[in-house]
């Protein structure tokens, strides 16, 4: 199997590769049932030294970074009261933490979350954290740049491996809402 995007050895569609997921993204995958068939969701090997974006496209090709995203942990606090959210930009852009994302909150104050938090509440790891088997109660804010791509390379919830999903898939997750302007270049 070719993927989508990219040139990688290994490729197979994420439902044969749940063994090479963390527990929360394989029981996501497990359990898919979006407008785009589990099929289409492609999980790709790759070195977990090489995770962070820089170095993944010094290896993997500078060509990805516009067809690569983030998915970043966010906290909002209103009323003493923290709540957290993921927000999915391309990689070439950043988090409009204290803008958009915060509106769309609804906080008077946001932040990235602290890495013990976003990792400890997603049972991922840092560096792959994927909008892909987060808790189901969190909003998923996609940044419309990133739903409007044919496919769009995110993390697998390790540092090992990154999964290729349509751009649409991450669109239609539980609790998704696409916005404008929220990554920021």
């Amino acid at each position: 199997m070719r993927a989508p995007l990219g040139d990688f050895d290994v490729v197979r569609p994420a439902p044969e590769a749940l063994d090479l997921l963390v527990a929360p993204v394989a029981d996501a995958v497990r359990g898919w049932h979006g407008d785009v068939p589990a099929d289409q969701l492609v999980h790709v090997d790759t070195e977990p030294e090489w995770a962070d974006t820089a170095t993944f496209l010094e290896h993997y090709g500078p060509d990805l970074l516009r067809q690569s995203a983030n998915c970043v942990v966010v906290a909002g606090k209103r009323g003493g009261a923290t709540s957290l959210a993921a927000c999915v930009v391309l990689s070439a852009a950043r988090v409009d933490v204290n803008g958009v994302a915060r509106r769309q909150l609804g906080a008077r104050k946001a932040s990235f979350a602290p890495m013990e938090t976003a990792t400890g509440e997603t049972g991922m790891e840092y560096g792959g954290i994927t909008p892909i088997g987060l808790p189901p109660t969190w909003p998923v804010l996609v940044d419309a740049a990133v739903a409007d791509l044919p496919y769009v390379l995110i993390g697998s919830g390790s540092r090992r491996g990154k999964l290729i999903v349509p751009g649409k898939a991450l669109a239609g997750l539980p609790n998704a809402t696409v916005v404008e302007g929220l990554g920021a270049e």
